[in-house]
């Protein structure tokens, strides 16, 4: 049994932050009812590269999921919305604050339907604060938390991190609290509104940023690889590609210098003494230690780190990462078979229980494929659901294409 069969959820979410909350609900048991307007559905569908006409980027966090489509601006849409609350335990949505006000289906309306339901709100700056009212995706976060001036290289342009992060930092977030929430309720049967912010959840992973803010007044810059707070802690150029050093304490710093890179005398170095010595002269330990790892390639390096107990590893181009031994033996691709796209290859969940199967259920829906199914469930009859259809405040796509619906 999964830990979250028979939790219902609502998903009325698009784009990564709310999809990937979800998707991690629907892997570990909650039914997933994924709620998309006609004829475009979620704004991620559109996303390239297509195959047979699905958005491959879509399948990826919008697996494990039912999608049905209905036009919640119609009367009729709304009411077979508020069919399906009486079904829900959480209402999931990450519309600009005041949309959902606007449609009729906001926390305080449900709640009077159902005061014991979960309503989690995702948005780019919250649902208040003087920036409430903003659009705000993800690259628009990494500039307010201060991610663009913090990454890359020094004296280098504003830099995006290579993923959405503060999307999936809120998705996370979302995921713990929805839990947190979840707990409490089976406890005193009390509903919960939750709001989350892109913003709240990046800047809440400011770990050390912050610290060292604080306590100092050190404003985060680039750093390239480096770590702000200690040294060996990067990628180091080797003959034919780069490799990662971990060698950030005393301990590990010996080993480097004596079983690696065979420099014994830099522990005699008084630029070198302390952590705080090797932070302050990082230029000049850079300079050499790049002097040394470019006479042999990575994976040489890599073997005299292991023998040495240092820790290091390669820098991978990410088709490099799929390939990998290591990712492929863990089981984080996983294969499976659509119904419009075929065969197809997505990351598994990356948790390896010991007491439940955490995995990947089903593909991704394509848009509406579950309307009809969901419907006869809540209890509209065959000719309510044909009605539905033929009013277009029901949706499917396929149906749509085949001139059936």
């Amino acid at each position: 049994m999964l830990p979250l069969a028979g939790f219902r959820v609502l998903d009325l979410t698009r784009h990564l932050s709310g999809p990937y909350c979800t998707m991690v609900l629907a892997e570990l048991g909650a039914d997933v009812v994924k709620i998309e307007q006609p004829v475009t559905g979620d704004d991620s569908r559109r996303l390239g590269p297509h195959v047979n006409g699905e958005s491959y980027p879509f399948a990826m966090p919008n697996r494990s999921k039912r999608s049905i489509s209905l036009d919640l601006k119609a009367p009729a849409g709304r009411d077979v919305f508020y069919r399906l609350v009486d079904t829900a335990d959480l209402v999931i949505e990450n519309f600009r604050p005041g949309v959902t006000k606007r449609l009729g289906i906001d926390y305080d309306a449900v709640r009077e339907r159902r005061p014991d339901i979960l309503y989690c709100s995702i948005s780019g700056f919250g649902q208040d604060g003087p920036y409430r009212d903003r659009p705000g995706f993800d690259i628009m976060a990494q500039g307010v938390v201060g991610f663009l001036r913090m990454t890359g290289h020094p004296d280098g342009k504003p830099t995006k991190m290579g993923i959405a992060i503060n999307d999936l930092a809120a998705g996370a977030t979302a995921i713990y609290s929805i839990l947190a929430a979840e707990l409490l309720r089976r406890e005193t049967g009390q509903g919960q509104y939750i709001d989350v912010s892109l913003v709240d959840a990046g800047l809440a992973w400011t770990v050390w940023e912050s610290g060292a803010y604080f306590g100092s007044g050190e404003v985060p810059a680039p750093t390239g690889t480096r770590h702000r707070r200690s040294t060996p802690y990067q990628a180091y150029r080797t003959a034919d590609g780069y490799v990662t050093i971990g060698a950030n304490n005393d301990r590990l710093w010996k080993r480097l210098v004596t079983q690696v890179l065979d420099r014994p005398e830099w522990l005699e170095d008084p630029r070198y003494s302390t952590l705080a010595d090797r932070l302050h002269h990082i230029d000049d330990l850079e300079r050499e230690i790049e002097a040394i790892t470019t006479t042999r390639t990575t994976a040489e390096w890599i073997e005299a780190l292991d023998r040495a107990g240092v820790p290091g590893g390669p820098v991978l181009r990410y088709d490099e990462t799929l390939a990998d031994p290591h990712v492929q033996a863990r089981g984080m691709i996983v294969e499976l078979d659509h119904p419009i796209i075929g065969r197809m290859k997505t990351i598994g969940p990356p948790t390896k229980f010991s007491g439940f199967d955490y995995a990947v259920r089903m593909p991704a829906p394509w848009l509406g494929q579950h309307t009809a199914e969901v419907l006869a469930e809540t209890g509209y009859s065959s000719e309510e659901i044909a009605s539905l259809f033929a009013n277009k405040v029901a949706y499917d796509a396929r149906l749509e294409r085949e001139g059936t619906s």
